[in-house]
């Protein structure tokens, strides 16, 4: 018989920033996919275009949330996943602080690389 009761560990909050970020990443990617293949001269920015794309501040805010939505919706799955599999107390901390930690690296990596992109374009 299937278990319909919510997971114990799993809150209405995080469930809610799962969904909402779902739904973030489908509008982003729509507007990242359009600019970046739809408008783009042969479907495709060069490198020199990339580089003139990230001069607009508004394209590193919308690029930096699609990363944010992306990496908090993706490891809120994998903890989700995780659950379903029981694990004690003990282990889902573990689980939360190591998903955490690599959530943040590759939020703050993600950020600092675009922040260089910029930085490189505005000196070209």
């Amino acid at each position: 018989m299937y278990d319909t009761n919510p997971k114990p560990q799993e809150g209405a909050w995080l469930w809610l920033i799962k969904i909402v970020a779902g739904l973030l990443i489908v509008v982003i990617m729509g507007i990242h996919f359009w600019v970046n293949h739809l408008v783009a001269p042969g479907g495709l920015l060069s490198y020199a275009d990339v580089l003139a794309y990230y001069q607009n501040p508004a394209i590193i805010v919308m690029e930096i949330l699609f990363l944010i939505f992306v990496v908090s919706h993706a490891f809120l799955g994998v903890r989700s996943i995780i659950l379903d599999v029981n694990p004690t107390k003990v282990v889902l901390r573990w689980v939360n602080r190591g998903l955490l930690f690599l959530g943040t690296a590759a939020i703050l990596y993600g950020i600092w690389l675009a922040l260089f992109i910029s930085a490189k374009g505005a000196g070209a």
